[in-house]
């Protein structure tokens, strides 16, 4: 016995002493743990975004509201799936009605403003494009055109002599480079750059890129008259082999809406198959993907019920009823003044992903019983129209809706949600006026906005 447990105790100490002469660094050093990511200031950042649970007011338009967007020069344009345009400005409290243009005879298939917010394009499938004037609220171009356009895009930048807008030309690879307050007639025709029909385009002012997209899932790159519409010489690759952009040709998929951050460096993309892709602008590499896939979220309603059964199943239906319909395509994306959040609809609710956690830092309108679709962020203190500069008390004043955000649903209405929480019930939202001077009492906190005139149809 006594021989045994000297073998064992000799037997201990050299493993023990093994143990002590291991060579190379322990696990720990080899795979340190990784530094969680922080972004500074987050909260500073998501103080100054919408917070309210439920939209606050809505505008009525006639028909469905399929475009919204947010100008530099702090207008608000929506257009409804009738032709018609609305101007808004953003004043002090809210936002006030400008001016009503019935555009277009058919629907307007897209919205381009320019870098500086001063020229507003609307195309439509009657084959007119129209240009107005943002800052004036007048139509000052009429772009009469042989063919249907698809798309548009303004690729110029500030302080340039001709304001050159791109025009995609529906069924077929050709695009238009027009002078938007010029005649019909095309300045240049790029045919060889894609070879299936383009679905979007993009301006980056600040590297002098335009990134198209195509009905294929391509993407191209390329630039301005400055550089003769050639490949951009701002970019660090030569081939797109070294970048990851047939991510959507391998996936089979296409992308329905793009946007650039504020400063240029990156471009996000919503594509067909629901998924949600940013690339560096330079690089052309992705560096995150979202997957709001309705398979993705059947999967987490089974492992972890997201919602009640029955509120899962009508929202599923929801989704399922817009792809159907073709609205994927207004669902937009839209970052924030910093760049650190990206903004979008889902089937919870409206999502304020932070980009440098990459995690939902907030999600509104979870009960609505609303979907939104295309959205728009308005973050900043309002200019005056007339040019003059604004109080001191309106500059010192903590004003809530001052980043607010706008949102076009599948509904003849815009709604607007704030830094506020949203005191009005669903039916007391919205009102019908039979007289354009006649007022109704709303609940406390409830603004109206009267009708001018039978055909623009504002109303609270």
């Amino acid at each position: 016995m006594q021989d045994k447990e000297s073998k064992g105790e000799k037997r201990g100490k050299e493993e023990d002493s093994s143990d002590d002469d291991m060579v190379g660094p322990s696990i720990q050093d080899a795979a340190p743990a990784k530094k969680k990511r922080v972004l500074e200031y987050e909260k500073v950042f998501l103080e100054n975004l919408p917070s309210g649970e439920n939209y606050e007011k809505s505008f009525m338009h006639r028909d469905v509201v399929t475009h919204v967007t947010v100008t530099p020069s702090d207008f608000i344009i929506t257009a409804s799936n009738d032709g018609h345009i609305k101007f808004w400005k953003k004043i002090e409290v809210g936002v006030e009605f400008v001016k009503h243009f019935r555009a277009h005879l058919s629907a307007i298939s897209h919205l381009a403003v320019n870098c500086t917010g001063s020229l507003l394009a609307t195309v439509s499938v009657d084959k007119a494009v129209k240009v107005f004037d943002v800052i004036n609220f007048d139509m000052i171009n009429i772009l009469k055109l042989d063919y249907t356009p698809s798309t548009a895009a303004w690729i110029h930048r500030a302080g340039d002599a001709v304001n050159e807008l791109a025009i995609a030309e529906s069924g077929t690879t050709k695009i238009h480079v027009y002078d938007g307050k010029g005649g019909s007639e095309p300045l240049k025709t790029l045919e060889n750059i894609h070879m299936k029909p383009i679905s979007m385009m993009v301006y980056c002012t600040a590297h002098d890129v335009v990134i198209s997209t195509d009905e294929g899932g391509m993407i191209e790159y390329w630039s301005s008259s400055t550089n003769d519409y050639a490949f951009p010489k701002s970019v660090k690759f030569e081939s797109k082999v070294e970048t990851d952009l047939y991510e959507f040709a391998k996936n089979k998929t296409q992308v329905l809406n793009m946007t650039l951050s504020p400063n240029g460096d990156y471009f996000a993309t919503f594509a067909a198959d629901r998924k949600i892709r940013i690339f560096r602008v330079l690089t052309g590499k992705l560096t995150c993907m979202i997957d709001e896939s309705l398979q993705n979220y059947s999967e987490l309603q089974q492992v972890s019920q997201i919602l009640p059964a029955m509120e899962f199943g009508k929202k599923m239906s929801v989704e399922k009823e817009i792809s159907r319909l073709g609205f994927l395509k207004y669902n937009n994306l839209v970052y924030d003044e910093s760049g650190n959040f990206l903004i979008y609809s889902s089937l919870l609710g409206i999502k304020f992903v932070n980009l440098k956690t990459q995690v939902v830092s907030r999600l509104i309108g979870q009960k609505e019983h609303i979907r939104p679709l295309a959205l728009a962020l308005f973050q900043g203190r309002p200019k005056s129209l007339s040019g003059t500069a604004n109080s001191t008390e309106m500059e010192a004043s903590d004003n809530p809706a001052f980043g607010s955000t706008c949102s076009a649903v599948g509904l003849p209405r815009t709604c607007l949600a704030s830094t506020t929480t949203g005191t009005c019930s669903t039916k007391s939202r919205v009102r019908r006026t039979s007289s354009p001077r006649r007022r109704r009492p709303g609940p406390p906190g409830f603004t109206r906005v009267l009708r001018s005139t039978p055909p623009s149809g504002i109303s609270m």
